[in-house]
C-alpha cells in the first residue's frame, strides 16, 4: 500500500511541476481565459479539457513506451520541432503586432444575474419577467485548434510529458499505471487553477493598456520557446 501512495504522489509531484514552469500553453489559456471572462467560465472549461484530455494520451503512451515509438521513427521528433517553431513564431510575431497596433480590447465583468427587466404591459400593471441580455458568441473551435497546434507541435510537450514520465515511471514497476494517474491528477489540479486564475486576472485587465502589457509578455514567451526549439 505504501508502495502504491509513493507512486501515485511521484506522478503528482512530478507532473505538476513540469507543467507549471510558465510556457506557450500556459500563457495561450490565460489569455484565453481573460479574454472570454465576461461570457463565463464555460470556454476555458473547454480549452482546459483539451489541454488535460491531450495530457492523459501524452502520459499513457509515455508509460506504455512512448520511447519505442521514437526509436523506430527518429524523425518523428525533428518534425514535431520545426513544425512547432514555426508556429509558436508566427503566434508570438501575431500578439506582437497587437501591442503594437492594440484593438482597444478591455473587459467587462458581469454581474451574478445579466439582466435587464423587461418593457412594462402597455396595459399597466407590473410584470416579474425578465429578459435575459444575449451574450457574443466565443470563437471556441479557433481556440481549441490553437491550443491543440501548441500542445502536439511542441516536441518539448513529448519530451517533458511522454519520455520523462515514461522513463521515470519504469522505476515503479507493477505500480507504474498509479504514478500515470497520479500525473493525470497532477494535471487536472493545474488546469482547474489555471481556470480560475483567469477569471480572477480579468479584474485587473478592464484597460486597453494592461492587455498589451499582456501581449507584450505572451511574444515574449511564445518567441523565446520558439528560439529555444530551434536552437536545442
Amino acid at each position: 500500500m505504501g508502495s502504491m501512495l509513493t507512486a501515485l504522489l511521484a506522478g503528482f509531484g512530478l507532473c505538476l511541476s513540469l507543467i507549471v514552469a510558465p510556457g506557450a500553453q500556459n500563457v495561450f489559456l490565460l489569455r484565453e481565459g481573460i479574454r472570454h471572462a465576461r461570457e463565463g467560465r464555460r470556454h476555458a472549461i473547454i480549452l482546459a479539457a483539451v489541454c488535460l484530455a491531450s495530457d492523459v494520451i501524452l502520459i499513457s503512451v509515455g508509460v506504455a513506451g512512448f520511447g519505442v515509438i521514437v526509436e523506430h521513427a527518429p524523425w518523428v521528433l525533428p518534425a514535431a520541432k520545426w513544425a512547432g517553431v514555426a508556429f509558436l513564431a508566427g503566434y508570438g510575431l501575431f500578439a506582437a503586432w497587437r501591442t503594437i497596433r492594440p484593438k482597444g480590447e478591455a473587459i467587462e465583468i458581469p454581474r451574478e444575474r445579466d439582466t435587464e427587466p423587461a418593457p412594462e404591459p402597455l396595459g399597466g400593471g407590473t410584470t416579474t419577467l425578465t429578459k435575459t441580455r444575449r451574450r457574443p458568441a466565443s470563437a471556441t473551435l479557433p481556440a481549441v485548434l490553437t491550443v491543440l497546434a501548441i500542445t502536439w507541435l511542441n516536441p518539448h510537450t513529448y519530451l517533458d510529458t511522454a519520455l520523462m514520465l515514461g522513463s521515470v515511471s519504469t522505476a515503479y514497476g507493477d505500480d507504474r499505471w498509479l504514478f500515470a494517474i497520479g500525473g493525470i491528477l497532477g494535471s487536472a489540479t493545474w488546469f482547474v487553477f489555471l481556470t480560475f486564475a483567469a477569471r480572477f486576472a480579468a479584474r485587473w485587465l478592464r484597460s486597453p493598456r494592461s492587455w498589451r502589457i499582456l501581449d507584450g509578455l505572451i511574444a515574449v514567451v511564445m518567441l523565446g520557446v520558439a528560439s529555444a526549439l530551434a536552437l536545442g
